[in-house]
């Protein structure tokens, strides 16, 4: 019999909770009763609740994620650089742990996949919401993602306020504009409900700032916006590496073009001109 079960109980260091009221304080905040009860398969399959699960995960992260980038985006307007920086440095450890989410599907057999698959219908992650919040503030901006929520008042106006409104990077570059760089006038008055392009004027601006001292504000934004852009990349990997392994190239849930989409999406950079200014420092 171990120690622990001979060591007299030591009530002065219990918490003290009173049950009669039906609840706990911690249930109180973290509605964990709620969160544990929103799971209800639609298969016999086991592994059908480890990927309802691993998805409903992946929303939460989703949704700090967006909040922090609101809070980046908010803080520069208001050349608040401090509060900017560490909103990114933690949506950094947080999309680790988002990206960590892969590891219970990574492994799917397209046997293990099809057991369940058919659960989904028509569902396909494509038409997370507040995924696509996370796109715009990235600011791949597309009004027809819309499209798929109209069904729901809310949600499609939360998104439509999203798209009309200036983006992460919008913000950022603004910022360089307000601390004297030549951002170019068309970039500062684009149309912030389309998807941003890359601009020369912009990758000069990046090759100087990386060029000076890498102790500068400016700079070290560089670098968290570059480890957020990163840790976006490897995420997009790891939903391709997961997808091909569970069904190859197959025709993906809800009709989307699967493995085709996710390769096109894999390849594409975020705040490009961080990435393109290297090859000129």
């Amino acid at each position: 019999m171990s120690h622990e079960a001979h060591e007299p109980e030591t009530p002065h260091l219990a918490p003290k909770i009173d049950g009669s009221q039906g609840t706990t304080p911690y249930e109180d905040y973290v509605k964990a009763d709620v969160l544990t009860h929103l799971q209800h398969t639609l298969s016999d399959d086991p592994g059908e609740m480890v990927f309802l699960v691993t998805t409903q995960v992946m929303e939460l992260w989703f949704t700090v994620i967006v909040h922090e980038w609101e809070t980046a985006a908010q803080a520069l307007r208001r050349d608040d650089v401090p509060t900017a920086l560490d909103a990114l440095r933690r949506s950094r450890r947080e999309l680790e742990a988002l990206n960590a989410s892969w590891k219970p599907l990574a492994g799917l057999t397209p046997a293990q996949f099809n057991s369940y698959r058919g659960a989904l219908g028509e569902g396909s992650g494509f038409q997370s919401a507040m995924y696509r919040r996370m796109e715009f503030l990235l600011g791949d901006k597309s009004a027809s993602m819309l499209v798929p929520h109209r069904g729901a008042p809310r949600v499609h106006a939360e998104l439509e306020k999203a798209l009309h409104e200036p983006g992460l990077y919008d913000e950022v570059l603004r910022f360089l504009a307000r601390r004297g760089h030549p951002v170019p006038k068309e970039v500062l008055e684009r149309d912030v409900s389309r998807k941003y392009e890359p601009s020369r004027e912009v990758e000069e601006i990046w090759t100087a700032v990386y060029a000076g001292d890498e102790r500068d504000e400016v700079a070290r934004l560089g670098e968290a916006l570059t480890d957020v852009a990163e840790l976006v990349w490897r995420w997009r990997n790891d939903h391709l590496v997961a997808t091909r392994r569970a069904m190859g190239a197959k025709t993906g849930t809800g009709g989307s073009a699967g493995v085709a989409w996710l390769e096109k999406r894999a390849q594409k950079s975020v705040f490009p001109e961080l990435w393109t200014a290297r090859s000129y420092v």
